[in-house]
C-alpha cells in the first residue's frame, strides 16, 4: 500500500489525494442572500447529510486565497439561512459556471442563466432548475484550521419536483433525480449505475 503522511505534505497536495479518495461526494449548489439583496450561488462538494431528527447537513467552506471569507460564508453570518439546491446531470454545467470567481455584489445566477423562486421558510431563494432543494437555517459554524469553516445547517423544509415523488411511500425516484457526485480533480459521476444490498438482519 502507498501511504501519505499528511502532516509532511503541502496542504494543496494533501487535498489532491484526500479529495480523490473520499468519493463520490454529493454537490450542493448553495444559494444565500447578501445584505444588499444579491443572490449568491456557489457549489460545494464538501457537503453531506449528517443527522436526522432534526435533519442536518454540513458544508465545508474554504476562505479566498487572501483569507477573506467567501460570499457564502459572509452571507450566512449576516442572515443565518441558506438553500442547498441538489445538482442533477442537467444542471451540472451551469453549476460549474457558479464556481467562477466573481466580485462581491455580482450574482452567479445571472452568469449561469439560472432562474430562482421564493423559498417557503427561509429568505434565500431556491434554483428553479434544481430537482430538489433543502431550506436550511444555520445551526453551528466551526472554524477549522486557518482557512476553512464547517457550517452545520438544520433542514427546515425539503422541496422536490412533483414528478419525482411517490406520495404513498414517500420515495423519491432516484433515476429521475439523476444527481451527480464529485470525484477527484475535474471528474464527476452520475448515479445511473446502482445496485441494491439490504442491510443484514441478525
Amino acid at each position: 500500500m502507498k501511504d501519505f503522511l499528511l502532516a509532511d505534505m503541502d496542504p494543496v497536495d494533501a487535498y489532491k489525494v484526500f479529495r480523490s479518495v473520499v468519493t463520490p461526494r454529493p454537490v450542493a449548489l448553495v444559494t444565500t442572500l447578501a445584505p444588499d439583496g444579491t443572490v449568491n450561488a456557489a457549489p460545494f462538494s464538501f457537503f453531506n447529510a449528517i443527522a436526522f431528527d432534526p435533519c442536518m447537513v454540513v458544508l465545508g467552506v474554504d476562505a479566498r486565497p487572501d483569507r477573506r471569507p467567501k460570499d457564502t460564508s459572509a452571507n450566512i453570518r449576516e442572515l443565518p439561512e441558506f438553500v442547498v439546491n441538489i445538482v442533477d446531470f442537467a444542471l451540472a454545467e451551469r453549476m460549474n459556471l457558479c464556481a467562477l470567481p466573481l466580485e462581491p455584489g455580482e450574482s452567479e445566477i445571472d452568469v449561469a442563466g439560472l432562474d430562482t423562486a421564493p423559498s417557503v421558510t427561509v429568505g434565500p431563494p431556491r434554483i428553479v432548475q434544481a430537482p430538489a432543494a433543502l431550506e436550511c437555517r444555520r445551526h453551528t459554524t466551526l472554524q477549522v484550521g486557518n482557512r476553512r469553516e464547517i457550517i452545520v445547517g438544520e433542514v427546515l423544509r425539503i422541496v422536490v419536483r412533483p414528478d419525482l415523488v411517490d406520495d404513498e411511500r414517500l420515495r423519491i425516484d432516484q433515476s429521475g433525480l439523476d444527481t451527480v457526485g464529485r470525484l477527484g480533480g475535474d471528474t464527476y459521476t452520475t448515479t445511473r449505475d446502482r445496485f441494491e444490498m439490504p442491510v443484514p438482519k441478525g
